[in-house]
């Protein structure tokens, strides 16, 4: 019982405690500021038309900060669309970092977006196969839907843990190897901020990975339901 505590504790944590710290990176660095000269977005439109990106797009989203390969679009969320904040113009620079490894045509971006289509068929359907197990195992008797369901329940996770190990990397080069030296060699941010863009930096480089690991307690929960 004291093992099963801590199992699901730890599990709780590491779904949770990734996000929170993101989530306090950014808020901590999200008041306006009056000398930033535009805001989060016009930021992103700046600096992509100044790479000679301007077939890509800038859109508010109300699903996280994100760049869309497919659609060519960089999309923001509100706070960061409208604000002058810090958090605003260095998450737009992330973002905008996505869309030069894709105008470069950066592998292992390309790369991770066909992971997380895989990703996203592969949780459809194992989650499809963990919801029918129980009650395929009151109609059949038989502990096959079980073991089918354990089965589903490993392919998520196996496919998540794929999709960190290839996301983490694609983030911080969007973040450090992109995002970071246009910061500085542009003087967008001055060196006072520097050290607090680069933490900015850090935490939108675990956003996709503090999303990930909630679908890990999504697992858990599923077993849960199992067992019951």
């Amino acid at each position: 019982m004291a093992i099963a505590l801590i199992l699901v504790l730890g599990i709780i944590a590491l779904a949770y405690l990734p996000q929170m710290w993101v989530r306090g990176v950014i808020a901590r660095h999200s008041q306006d500021r009056s000398d930033f000269a535009g805001t989060g977005g016009e930021f992103a439109r700046h600096l992509l038309d100044g790479m000679k990106l301007g077939h890509v797009g800038v859109e508010e989203t109300k699903i996280g900060d994100h760049y869309d390969p497919q659609d060519k679009v960089v999309r923001l969320l509100p706070q960061h669309m409208k604000g002058r904040s810090l958090s605003a113009v260095v998450i737009a620079a992330h973002e905008v970092g996505h869309a030069m490894q894709d105008a470069t045509g950066y592998g292992p971006l390309k790369t991770r977006t066909s992971l997380a289509k895989l990703a996203q068929r592969i949780e459809a359907t194992g989650s499809v196969v963990m919801l029918a197990a129980p009650v395929l195992l009151l109609v059949t008797k038989s502990p096959a839907s079980l073991i089918l369901s354990y089965l589903a329940g490993a392919l998520i996770l196996s496919a998540t843990i794929l999709l960190h190990a290839v996301t983490l990397p694609v983030e911080f080069d969007a973040s450090f190897n992109r995002a970071l030296p246009v910061l500085k060699a542009g003087r967008y941010v001055n060196e006072r901020d520097m050290a607090s863009a680069r933490h900015i930096l850090k935490a939108a480089a675990f956003t996709y990975v503090a999303a990930a690991a909630m679908s890990l307690l999504n697992v858990a929960r599923w077993f849960r339901v199992i067992r019951f």
